[in-house]
């Protein structure tokens, strides 16, 4: 996998943008070390899902290109989908959520993707995707459980490391495990002392719980507000990845996630989404113990103006 993550570094270039590494004084002494930042909110799309995008369907043949590609996402997924196809010249098709956030719909479809609506309550996703399969010759680019998504997804860890050299511990968001395993992999590759630690929602610890008990654990539509991490559970490939290369799994609570998009827009100047800010949470809570060197993955920015408003008023 690290060899493929290499690779889809190449394949980026000139494509992803590089994301800045931001750092703040006041959060290292409230966190008693120094923290790095790699903001993934400045990818292309508003979010790193860009890169695993851009490099699955970089890597497809041609005639699966010339057939289209099939999705499904509450969001961030789905727009990098829509956005790679278009610099591609790739028809694409997303399922979406009936609920996922008005802002990540109409990006997607701004780029030119066909998105096919679903309730959640009452059908799960993948089987939406499936009857569509049937119909049509898509090729199907999942959100996360997809080797060259995987590797796309790891090259921002990557590009952590070469500026950066070395770190004591890696945060990084976890919801399917696409950017954990990937993340994971291109940290022991590089620094093998530094420990990566995934961070998920109470609400939402399917991983958590997958993690310490060696056992796959599920969870259907958890109400976590960090929407990018509802997802039902880790893959047939980033389950394995994850319990190789992840030292271990902390969850934080919805308040702590909160008050982390707090902080990073009002001290960073920073507009993060929910799921974006897990690893700061982390820090800020104290779930995660800090010393010496931290990497935090910001996952994206992409946050509606009601939900954004109604945490910094604390509504």
């Amino acid at each position: 996998m690290f060899e493929k993550i290499k690779h889809a570094g190449a394949v980026l270039r000139g494509y992803a943008h590089r994301t800045p590494i931001m750092t703040s004084r006041t959060l290292d002494e409230m966190v008693g070390a120094r923290v790095f930042l790699k903001c993934e909110s400045f990818q292309r799309v508003g979010a790193f899902k860009f890169r695993g995008a851009f490099n699955a369907i970089s890597n497809l043949p041609e005639k699966e290109k010339r057939q289209g590609v099939l999705t499904y996402s509450s969001g961030n997924h789905a727009q990098a989908i829509a956005l790679a196809s278009k610099l591609l010249g790739v028809a694409a098709t997303i399922v979406m959520p009936n609920n996922a956030p008005a802002i990540k719909r109409a990006a997607t479809e701004g780029y030119g993707a066909r998105v096919i609506e679903y309730d959640p309550d009452k059908s799960v996703r993948e089987e939406v995707a499936e009857s569509l399969l049937k119909k049509h010759n898509f090729t199907l680019i999942p959100p996360y459980d997809h080797a060259d998504v995987i590797a796309g997804q790891g090259t921002a860890a990557f590009e952590l490391f070469e500026d950066e050299k070395t770190l004591d511990l890696l945060l990084t968001p976890c919801g399917g495990g696409g950017l954990l395993s990937g993340s994971a992999v291109a940290a022991k590759n590089l620094d093998s002392n530094c420990r990566v630690i995934g961070i998920e929602p109470e609400l939402a610890d399917d991983a958590t719980k997958s993690f310490h008990t060696k056992v796959l654990h599920t969870v259907k539509n958890p109400p976590t507000i960090a929407d990018g991490t509802r997802t039902p559970s880790l893959g047939k490939l980033t389950f394995p990845l994850v319990l190789e290369y992840v030292d271990d799994m902390k969850t934080v609570s919805e308040e702590a996630i909160k008050e982390a998009v707090r902080f990073l827009f009002y001290r960073m100047k920073l507009v993060v989404e929910p799921s974006g800010a897990l690893g700061v949470a982390a820090l800020l809570s104290g779930a995660v113990p800090s010393h010496g060197r931290i990497g935090v993955i910001i996952s994206g920015g992409n946050i509606d103006g009601e939900t954004l408003t109604s945490i910094l008023t604390r509504e």
